[in-house]
Formats: structure tokens, sequence, C-alpha cells
């Protein structure tokens, strides 16, 4: 039995056949952990999340009504989860109340220019970790699951569990902060 249909896949998984838990795990363990470990920031918290995430979601398939995808579903129990290690580790920081101004960057830079061996480099790599955990929880949480899991800003607004606006306004917030935090890095690059 191939498990590349997702209606099978779910059925497969609630009569509890091991082939079908297998191609689940294959198909989203990857994409789950890099979602659980942009939220919580360290490898051995992403690999408790991705093991809670998916003995919850076993244990829940009898659940799962199918108003979303199923990926869709396995991120919200995911991000929950991240949640859950957070709260438990460090209170939650409130985001700053808008005031209608948005921050500018010091330095606008323009990285198109920018040689791709350099973007890719693991110095790069680390920087961009870096500026990513550092970035309060919603703003991580949203620029996460939209620019690194490419999830759609619906799909976002399920898993996190807000209004699409206002992952709208979370995200943009977000890629700010962060052009703040590399652009003297990329931008040392982009002057030579």
């Amino acid at each position: 039995m191939t498990m590349d249909d997702e209606a099978t896949l779910i059925a497969g998984l609630r009569r509890r056949d091991q082939q079908a838990f297998a191609a689940f795990f294959e198909r989203y363990a990857d994409r789950v952990y890099r979602l659980a470990h942009g939220i919580v920031g360290n490898e051995a918290d992403a690999e408790e999340v991705l093991q809670t995430t998916f003995i919850s979601a076993f244990e829940a398939i009898d659940r799962f009504e199918q108003h979303a995808r199923l990926g869709t579903w396995l991120y919200r129990i995911a991000y929950n989860h991240a949640l859950m290690l957070l709260r438990k580790r460090r209170p939650v920081e409130p985001l700053p109340e808008d005031d209608g101004e948005l921050p500018m960057p010091a330095a606008l830079t323009d990285w198109t220019a920018l040689p791709e061996e350099r973007l890719l480099s693991r110095e790069a790599r680390d920087i961009l970790r870096h500026a990513i955990a550092a970035l309060p929880d919603g703003l991580r949480e949203a620029f996460v699951c939209r620019d690194v899991e490419g999830l759609s800003t619906a799909e976002c607004a399920q898993v996190i569990g807000i209004s699409e606006g206002a992952v709208k306004v979370r995200l943009h917030r977000a890629r700010l902060a962060m052009r703040e935090r590399v652009s003297a890095y990329f931008g040392e690059w982009a002057a030579v």
C-alpha cells in the first residue's frame, strides 16, 4: 500500500498501521523538527517536541476532523508542544504594543549583489540562526512558520491560532527586526 494520498494515509493511521505511521513520520518529521527548532531554539528541545508531537498526533488521529490539511494539523500540535516547553523554561514575552510606528532599519543593504556561496556559508547561516533566536517569541513563531517553513499566511494563522492580519503584522515586524540584526554583517559584503 502506498501512502502518497493523504486520505489513504489518514485511514492507515486510524487503523494503527505501522507502515502508515512510518510514512507519516517520513513525510513530516523534518518539517516538524525545523518548526520546533525555530521556536524553542535548540536541538535537544526540538527533538523532544518532535517526539511528543508524533505521539500526540498518533493518539489523536481519530479526532482529526480534516478541516485542515494533515500537515497543518500536525504543525499546530508541534507548535503547541513547543510553546508548552518554552513556558516551562521561561515566561512568555509580550509583543510590543502597536503605536503605529514601525522601526526602520539603520542600514538598508541591497543583498541581491551578494555571491550565493557567501549567503550559504556556515557563518552566514549561524548569523541568521542567532538573529531568528533573538526575535521575541510571537515574531519568531510567525517568521519561522511563514519564511522558514513556507506555510501560507492562512496556514500560519491556523497553526499559531491568530488571525491572518495578525500573522502579517508579526511577519512584517519580524522581517524588519531580522533585517536590522543582519544588515551590519551582510552590509560589509555588499560594500566590497
